[in-house]
């Protein structure tokens, strides 16, 4: 019973995974939606390769921008350990897999931390930034490893289940896509209570001071690399199940920027930040990429914002409120929210609309599209969508603006009496 009082959040997490996918099923076809399930295994792989970047930037403190090295190269030798098993050559079951791409990203990590950690701060982001894309070019001229832009094609149906499953359904990928990343998120939140996990926050905080109390910090930042690297190759290895294929795509910068956006949009402080990034990071692109084509914009919108307003990514506005949620009057902050509610639909309606209105007077225009709103064809030359559009975006902020004097005096009210409480941390 104590067990489940401690881990009852991983559990809950669990059973709402495996039944999300159940609110899109075709019960008259007796099919799960593919899109829906492939979404899910997206988010799964994407968080476990955040949680393995954040092992960088937010225990150690390393800023890196080629972190998709580690995620593309264990993807690839997860790819040729299959073809290896198709053709006979070796056996492993297909459960075992993502630890092939772990062990391969481990092994790169070592060798390509041992030449960049040797630097930390700007100098190391610099590094990992050519090395990523000296790895880039690399794909495209070894083809014996990389295989070109055509990548490394896999069949993972490989009859070498130890549980005797085929992996023949998107299904069938999902609840491993799922079992892998519950196990590599528990190994990753344990290694954060590791001497070495508590070593790598003392360097990332004051690296003189660790240095002084005897410990070598290149040291710490090669085995924290090191260990990133193989969870970072897990979800590769994972990727190389869901979709069949690995090509350079998988080691590009631009991968490595979506790590990077998923853990400061989710916030580096909290372990769980990450995954709350990746979900809205995947949402924007598998989810709002189908609605417009301006979807990068809003990315990276929200990307300011966060940086600008909220440093500490959502899971630090999450944990700004618990001062007044540990003395019971969390409630309070009802009213205030749902008073600024309107105000921030407005801006969002406004702002979106403004976005819309250029999207498809220029790149819409080209493709030959039109603006409709409920099956109204808006018309983006006329300057009264143009109007309403920035009419709603003022009063928003406007409105907004009000709304915050009375929220931010309801907060200083609450947090002050959590102070004379003794509850603030």
């Amino acid at each position: 019973m104590s067990a489940f009082r401690r881990h009852w959040i991983w559990l809950l997490a669990l059973a709402v995974l495996l039944a999300f996918p159940f609110l899109f099923y075709d019960w008259t076809k007796g099919r799960h939606s593919g899109f829906v399930l492939t979404l899910m295994s997206e988010i799964g792989v994407m968080a476990i390769f955040a949680l393995s970047y954040n092992m960088l930037m937010g225990q150690a403190g390393l800023l890196s921008f080629g972190h998709a090295v580690l995620f593309g190269l264990g993807a690839y030798c997860a790819a040729h350990v299959v073809n290896l098993v198709k053709a006979g050559t070796i056996w492993l079951p297909t459960e075992l897999v993502p630890l092939a791409g772990g062990l391969g990203g481990m092994f790169f990590g070592y060798v390509l931390g041992w030449l960049v950690t040797k630097q930390r701060a700007t100098a190391f982001a610099m590094i990992t930034m050519g090395l990523g894309e000296l790895v880039s070019a690399a794909a495209l001229m070894f083809m014996g490893f990389f295989g070109g832009e055509g990548g490394i094609s896999i069949d993972r149906v490989m009859d070498t289940s130890l549980l005797g499953v085929a992996y023949t359904s998107p299904w069938q990928v999902y609840c491993l896509v799922l079992a892998w990343a519950f196990i590599a998120a528990a190994l990753m939140q344990l290694q954060t209570q590791t001497p070495l996990g508590r070593i790598a926050n003392a360097t990332r905080d004051n690296f003189e001071r660790a240095q002084f109390v005897g410990y070598d910090p290149r040291m710490v930042r090669l085995l924290q690399f090191t260990l990133s690297g193989f969870f970072a190759g897990v979800g590769g290895g994972l990727y190389v199940l869901i979709y069949e294929i690995v090509t350079f795509d998988t080691v590009s910068a631009a991968k490595s920027a979506n790590a990077l956006l998923a853990v400061y949009i989710g916030g580096a402080g909290g372990f769980f930040g990450p995954i709350l990034g990746t979900i809205v990071v995947v949402l924007l692109q598998s989810g709002v990429s189908l609605l417009s084509n301006a979807w990068l914009l809003y990315v990276g919108v929200l990307f300011i914002v966060m940086v600008m307003y909220a440093p500490g990514g959502l899971i630090g506005l999450i944990f700004m409120h618990a001062p007044i949620w540990r003395i019971g009057r969390l409630r309070e902050l009802t009213v205030p929210y749902l008073k600024a509610l309107p105000a921030a639909l407005l801006i969002l309606a406004g702002f979106v609309m403004l976005v819309e209105l250029a999207s498809f007077t220029t790149i819409g225009a080209a493709q030959g599209k039109k603006l409709a709103i409920a099956g109204a064809v808006i018309d983006t030359g006329s300057p009264l969508p143009w109007l309403v559009a920035a009419g709603a975006l003022g009063l928003g902020i406007l409105w907004m603006r009000f709304a915050a004097r009375g929220f931010r005096a309801r907060w200083d009210a609450l947090i002050e009496d959590a102070r004379r409480q003794g509850v603030m941390s």
